[in-house]
């Protein structure tokens, strides 16, 4: 049946849009003027980025910040003040409008399915998370949610930021079925044979011909979004990196001193799948319509025209 975009979700995700359009474009004309073609094409591809995962980042700042000067005897533990930093830091996105409420009921979904692995992975001994805690429920700081939650925001700010679209986007249930599979291989590989060499080469197939559509300054651009996947995923094992040589959580195995092993970096791969799946389960805007607009409202593109044509699901 026909994906129909609802009035609900467009109407807080275009307001939310002007609201931070004025930042882009003051930016957008700075770089253009001092910087023009390709390297100012790649500063503001950076800049996006980097605002589009603000909330991963600052909370992998505090992580950071945290080891360096938290003490073992003080009354607050470091993991309890971690979480209590990550609920002001939604409440403030919330505040002052960085995330819309249809937003942050995608980051919650997707906090609820990461916490419940944490659970099950810690206790198969997977991993660990070594220091002491208030906020710790069945040996899981409960901040170490808002991780995957951060994964959920990247996603659907970057959605905003970007004025993605996905097309052609291939039909919706296979979209959650492929997503409910690598969810449930997380768990079940523990008891049965491990299938994510098959869900590996499932992404290529379905997504193959998918092409994520994007405008960074003022041009519609693209990229096959397997490859935006990878790059992406490239970017969470950095992040495993740092947590893991911060002593914030430690993976069984893993040696002092060792980079997080490359399987992680698919296991992220096959996961941003199912953080994405969960973002179109709540808002499917962005599936709405191949064409897109130019987040310059000046300067909207017209070789990209819009289609009635919609992705079946």
């Amino acid at each position: 049946m026909p994906i129909a975009a609802s009035p609900a979700i467009h109407t807080p995700m275009r307001q939310l849009h002007k609201h931070n359009l004025s930042i882009e474009r003051r930016l957008g004309d700075a770089v253009r003027a001092r910087l023009p073609g390709v390297f100012g094409e790649l500063l503001m591809f950076i800049f996006k980025q980097a605002w589009a995962c603000l909330f991963g980042g600052l909370l992998l700042a505090m992580i950071i910040a945290t080891k360096l000067v938290w003490n073992p005897d003080w009354a607050l533990q470091r993991y309890d003040f971690l979480f209590l930093f990550a609920i002001a830091t939604q409440a403030l996105f919330l505040r002052f409008k960085l995330e819309t409420w249809e937003e942050a009921r995608v980051i919650l979904l997707f906090h609820l399915t990461g916490t419940a692995m944490e659970w099950f992975k810690v206790h198969a001994g997977s991993w660990g998370y070594p220091e002491p805690g208030l906020f710790k429920l069945m040996g899981v700081p409960l901040f170490s949610g808002f991780m995957y939650a951060s994964v959920g925001s990247y996603i659907a700010r970057v959605i905003r930021i970007f004025s993605m679209r996905f097309a052609p986007y291939p039909p919706f249930w296979m979209t959650l079925l492929l997503a409910v599979a690598i969810y449930v291989n997380f768990f079940a590989h523990h008891f049965l044979p491990d299938i994510r060499m098959g869900l590996f080469a499932a992404t290529l197939i379905l997504y193959a011909r998918t092409r994520v559509w994007f405008v960074n300054t003022e041009h519609p651009r693209w990229m096959p979004m397997p490859l935006a996947a990878l790059l992406s995923s490239v970017a969470l094992w950095v992040a495993e990196n740092i947590g893991t040589a911060t002593g914030t959580w430690l993976y069984s195995g893993q040696l002092p001193g060792k980079t997080v092993s490359l399987a992680k970096l698919g296991s992220w791969y096959l996961l941003l799948y199912v953080a994405f799946v969960t973002v179109t389960v709540v808002s499917r805007a962005a599936l709405s319509a191949p064409a897109l607009p130019a987040t310059d409202i000046r300067a909207r593109p017209t070789h990209l025209q819009p289609s009635p044509q919609r992705p079946k699901g």
